[in-house]
C-alpha cells in the first residue's frame, strides 16, 4: 500500500513537471503595451484603424513604474496613435493626427466631426511598430517634458518628423474638424 501511494505521489508529480514544462514554451500572447515611467498617474487613449474604420478608445491608468496593456493580440496594423496625459502634472503626449475622445471611459468609432458629436478632439501622436507583433512603448520625463522610448531604439520619438500630418498619406485620419 505505501509503494502505491509513493508510486502515485510519482506520477502525480512527474505529471505536473510535465505540464509545468509545457507551459513554460507556451509563446506569450503579443501585445501593445506602455509602460509609465514618470513619476505620476497617468491616463493613456489609444486610436487606430479597426474593422469599421477609424476607431478611438480610453482611458487606461497607469500608476508611476507599471504598464498597461492597451490592445492584446498580434499587433494587426503597422501604425497605431497614442494620446497620454500626466494626471498630477498636466504635461502631456500629443500629436498631429486628431481624433475623438472624451473625459470619461469611451470606444469612439470615427475622426470626424468630434466636436459635432459631442466629443472632443484631440491630437494623438503616431506609433510605427514597424510590423512586429508586440510592442511596448515607455512614457517618460525628459527635461521636465514628456518624452517616449520605443523597444530597441533608445531614442526619442517625440521628433516632429515621427509626427503624422501629411493631407496625402491615405493611412492617417481624416482631420477636418475645426477647433
Amino acid at each position: 500500500m505505501l509503494n502505491s501511494i509513493r508510486l502515485g505521489t510519482t506520477l502525480l508529480l512527474a505529471g505536473f513537471g510535465a505540464f509545468m514544462s509545457m507551459a513554460a514554451v507556451t509563446p506569450a500572447q503579443a501585445e501593445l503595451r506602455v509602460c509609465n515611467e514618470t513619476a505620476n498617474l497617468i491616463s493613456v487613449a489609444l486610436g487606430y484603424r479597426a474593422e469599421r474604420g477609424w476607431m478611438s478608445e480610453g482611458w487606461w491608468q497607469a500608476p508611476p513604474g507599471d504598464c498597461r496593456t492597451l490592445y492584446q493580440g498580434d499587433l494587426q496594423r503597422r501604425f497605431y496613435y497614442l494620446y497620454a496625459v500626466d494626471d498630477i502634472g498636466g504635461g502631456a503626449w500629443d500629436g498631429q493626427v486628431f481624433m475623438c475622445t472624451r473625459d470619461e471611459t469611451f470606444t469612439i468609432f470615427g475622426v470626424e466631426d468630434c466636436l459635432a458629436r459631442g466629443y472632443e478632439r484631440t491630437g494623438f501622436f503616431e506609433i510605427d511598430t514597424q510590423n512586429r507583433s508586440d510592442w511596448t512603448l515607455q512614457l517618460t520625463e525628459n527635461a521636465g517634458e514628456p518624452s517616449v522610448v520605443g523597444p530597441d531604439l533608445g531614442e526619442d520619438l517625440e521628433d516632429p518628423a515621427f509626427l503624422v500630418d501629411d493631407p496625402a498619406d491615405t493611412t492617417t485620419p481624416d482631420n477636418t474638424d475645426t477647433q
